[in-house]
């Protein structure tokens, strides 16, 4: 019987930990996905686009975000 409440309290500790901090933050970042503006600031960060494809991609994607006009 100790030993079960030795499991249980281990396997929450363990679900605790692995749902905050750095990699929990991936995990659940990785489980919602990116948002497009945000892939899109990172492509630019990497250097995968230069700054007017990066204004001109923003531009469009802000401008669907606030609906067709």
């Amino acid at each position: 019987m100790t030993l079960f409440w030795i499991a249980l309290i281990a396997l929450i500790v363990w679900a605790v930990w692995r749902l905050t901090g750095e990699r929990g933050e991936r995990w659940l970042r990785r489980q919602r996905g990116d948002s497009a503006l945000d892939v899109l600031d990172q492509r630019f960060a990497r250097g995968e686009m230069d700054a007017d494809a990066y204004r001109q991609a923003r531009a469009t994607l802000t401008q669907e975000a606030r609906g067709p006009r």
